[in-house]
């Protein structure tokens, strides 16, 4: 997002969303082979740092309002390390603009030493590039799905089941699609898969403004029947905040790049994940700090 389109909308599809805003495409794997090893806890809770709208450039010394999402990813990756989760992901805006070769030829060398000790994914953002994304990062972890022109990947770790969508409509333009296909895959998988607990991340913010996802509506009539669907974790808007739909969070990730305003923290989330909910801790890399810290508890609906 840029110039004007820089503003988050507020979600007001009232019919549809439950909001309190003021308060993750294709799962791709940096580290090596197709799966990856279950904690001792693994029946009882999983941990996952989820990040969103990294941002980061080709050319390192790259700046916007001050931020530098190359060294802010820097500061993050220690601290993932240092208390390692089962799982990275980040919900998309990978790249600075325009999703260069370059920019991923950083994103992947930053994230080298977290993905040699636990396997890092990402979705597909609207400043993202599937072809130069792909040439760079060319290995996939999770269940790849068989969805025409979309990266669909779902990734069981127990206790919970994730599944990254791909919301990617066009390179550098704001808004988003899931699209028909992978709409009527979705509902198909959700109806004949199991019942462990099961969050979709991807990019696209939930409103109906412009530059949202264009087809919420229709997701929304997909999962509001299908009680296993517990939560949505997104990103796009560069702002941090907890909402619901018909019991479903809705869980909008900070970006770790930068900000839009000044009241948002930048960084990153921790999550504690169980069967019967979450808690979401923020860490602050920039921004505002005054939530750093901060823990959210969600229980999943039954």
């Amino acid at each position: 997002m840029s110039g004007a389109e820089l503003y988050y909308k507020s979600m007001n599809r009232r019919d549809f969303i439950k909001t309190s805003l003021g308060a993750l495409a294709g799962l791709i794997a940096v580290g090596t082979g197709n799966s990856f090893g279950l904690s001792k806890n693994e029946k009882e809770a999983t941990r996952w740092a989820f990040l969103a709208d990294t941002h980061i450039p080709e050319d390192v010394s790259d700046n916007y309002r001050g931020f530098y999402p190359y060294q802010n990813l820097q500061k993050v990756i220690p601290q993932i390390i240092a208390d390692l989760p089962d799982g990275v992901a980040i919900a998309g805006d990978l790249a600075r603009l325009e999703g260069k070769s370059g920019d991923y030829a950083n994103l992947k060398k930053l994230l080298r030493p977290v993905a040699e000790k636990t396997p890092v994914f990402m979705a597909l953002g609207n400043h993202d590039n599937r072809e130069n994304f792909l040439r760079v990062f060319n290995k996939i972890a999770g269940d790849k799905q068989p969805v025409g022109g979309k990266h669909v990947v779902v990734v069981n770790k127990p206790p919970i089941r994730l599944i990254i969508l791909d919301s990617l409509f066009y390179v550098n333009k704001v808004p988003g699609l899931l699209g028909r296909a992978q709409r009527r895959w979705l509902e198909d998988y959700l109806r004949k898969c199991d019942d462990t607990p099961t969050i979709l991340c991807f990019h696209h913010t939930l409103g109906d403004g412009d530059g949202d996802l264009l087809d919420v509506p229709r997701l929304f009539n997909i999962i509001k029947p299908i009680r296993k669907v517990k939560a949505i974790l997104y990103g796009h808007s560069h702002a941090y905040g907890f909402s619901e739909f018909e019991g479903i969070h809705l869980v909008n990730l900070p970006a770790t790049g930068y900000n839009f305003s000044d009241t948002e923290p930048v960084g990153w989330v921790e999550a504690q994940l169980t069967a019967k909910g979450g808690d979401f801790t923020l860490h602050v890399v920039a921004g505002n700090k005054e939530k750093d810290g901060s823990v959210k508890k969600l229980a999943w609906r039954i």
